[in-house]
């Protein structure tokens, strides 16, 4: 279809239409005017962040306010659970992540812990959550995705996904299944660089898009593209500004090869340098919209009105210079809008009567949990010292939320120390000075990616054998230690149920 450039929309529709595509934040914990103004003339979606968030009570108070103001508008969070919260940012999450869903492979605990999550979400009044990540982990030092992956294994991914994907919106919130085409093979952080997936189409076939096929099917609201090349599909352009990757396999019919997908295709966040080093947040938006994207996420980083009308100003000049045609921002709009709709009718109430399962996070931290004993090995009785060896966290998991088992192995034996290493430290020197004679338990993250951490690990156990060993990342490393717990994620729970074990009280 071709459109006639001679007769554009009018101003004012075009401006509310390129409004309504963004997903933009804020800063604060109540809405600024500008948002609220902006609101009244377009915008549809908001989107949430640890900063924005002190409680549950404030968090429904600010949706409400924004609702005033527009009754669909769409607010959205990245709400994975796990390592990645934003709902308890400050004290770390009630529900495990998605490795450690996959690891105890029970598609109806995942589906119940989507649920209740979902349930707490829609309480709140957010109605749209940037979850579940779909991603297949098949390269084990991916530095991106890891424990937020329910695992390695395609088919495993496949249903859990379904499964996340039917909990959450049972709640009435919709799920938005992430990273398309998938983000799981790539050594690189997209948040810093363009990542690159070298796999054939046939791979990525019987691999990446297995999981996203499985979500489609199960009616995920929307999807969210990914800032990575995979030169099988474009090799010139990443995913999120490829129309072969989003018109032409997510968008195309099953029947042409395609996904079939006809909901909501939302970007990464176009801040990410993954986009906007190369092609500047105005034109990338430009660029993914053109490519078949309906709502332009931005605001991890920028945050302001300034970007926002920047941005609006962009996909605006861009229609009226025929580099975006009118018809595809119009629907783009209106795929926004029809969502927003979506949360304010059938899907607002799915959740209702829905019994609330406060203690199923910590249920299924606990069967996540896969311990490995040495002989002879007793439960801890007296306070120990924690020595938490930590990485640098990746931007998506942030490093504001606590982790580890110390807080939570102090309570059940009060005393116990926690202090952290880097790798600019010195390593089981300093922690055997710290330590004294109690007890150590090295707490490690993805011990197999960070040589530094596996060295001071080589030295503890050496010289103190008895040393409990604790990873909350991917256990791709060989278990070791007097004993050595794997909770597959670094959830505040997962830190509870480790605990309980090494103090034998489950």
């Amino acid at each position: 279809m071709t459109t006639d450039m001679t007769a554009p929309a009018p101003a004012g529709t075009l401006t509310r239409d390129a409004l309504t595509v963004l997903q933009p934040g804020f800063t604060g914990t109540s809405a600024p005017d500008w948002l609220l103004r902006r609101l009244g003339e377009g915008l549809c979606s908001v989107g949430l962040f640890g900063r924005n968030i002190a409680s549950a009570g404030q968090l429904a108070a600010l949706t409400a306010r924004l609702r005033a103001e527009c009754p669909g508008v769409l607010v959205a969070i990245d709400e994975e659970g796990g390592d990645v919260t934003r709902l308890e940012v400050r004290t770390g999450s009630s529900f495990p992540g998605n490795l450690a869903l996959g690891a105890v492979d029970d598609t109806e605990l995942t589906r119940s812990v989507a649920r209740e999550l979902g349930r707490r979400l829609a309480e709140c009044g957010v109605n749209l959550n940037w979850a579940p990540s779909g991603d297949v982990n098949s390269d084990p030092d991916n530095p991106v995705i890891g424990v937020r992956s329910f695992g390695a294994d395609p088919h495993l991914v496949a249903r859990h996904t379904a499964a996340y994907v039917e909990g959450l919106q049972s709640a009435g919130v919709a799920a938005c299944t992430k990273h398309f085409p998938g983000h799981g093979d790539t050594a690189v952080d997209s948040h810093h660089d363009l990542p690159r997936v070298e796999a054939g189409l046939e791979t990525l076939r019987t691999r990446e898009l297995v999981p996203f096929r499985a979500a489609v099917a199960a009616g995920t609201r929307a999807v969210m593209s990914a800032h990575i090349l995979l030169p099988a599909l474009d090799p010139a352009l990443p995913a999120t500004l490829s129309p072969a990757a989003l018109h032409g396999l997510l968008r195309a019919p099953v029947a042409d090869g395609g996904l079939g997908f006809d909901g909501l295709i939302v970007t990464d966040g176009m801040e990410m340098a993954a986009v906007s080093a190369t092609y500047g947040i105005e034109r990338g938006s430009v660029m993914a919209l053109a490519a078949g994207a309906d709502a332009i996420c931005v605001g991890g980083g920028l945050a302001d009105e300034a970007t926002v009308l920047r941005l609006r100003d962009a996909l605006v000049a861009a229609v009226r210079a025929g580099e975006l045609a009118e018809e595809r921002l119009a629907d783009a709009a209106a795929r926004v809008r029809a969502l927003g709709r979506w949360t304010t009718g059938t899907g607002a109430g799915a959740g209702e009567g829905t019994a609330p399962a406060p203690g199923i996070g910590l249920d299924a931290a606990r069967r996540a949990l896969r311990v490995t004993r040495s002989a002879g090995f007793a439960p801890l009785t007296r306070p120990a010292h924690v020595a938490a060896f930590t990485p640098v966290a990746n931007i998506a998991v942030g490093d504001e939320t606590p982790w580890g088992v110390g807080a939570e192995l102090a309570r059940l034996l009060p005393g116990t120390t926690t202090l952290t290493y880097g790798p600019g430290d010195d390593g089981a020197e300093q922690v055997l000075a710290d330590a004294g004679e109690r007890r150590i338990v090295a707490v490690v993250r993805d011990e197999h990616r960070h040589g530094w951490m596996g060295r001071a690990l080589d030295a503890l156990l050496a010289a103190r054998p008895e040393t409990v060993v604790v990873e909350m990342g991917v256990p791709r490393a060989a278990p070791r230690g007097a004993v050595h717990v794997a909770t597959h994620g670094a959830a505040r729970v997962c830190g509870l149920a480790a605990a309980e074990v090494l103090a034998g009280v489950r």
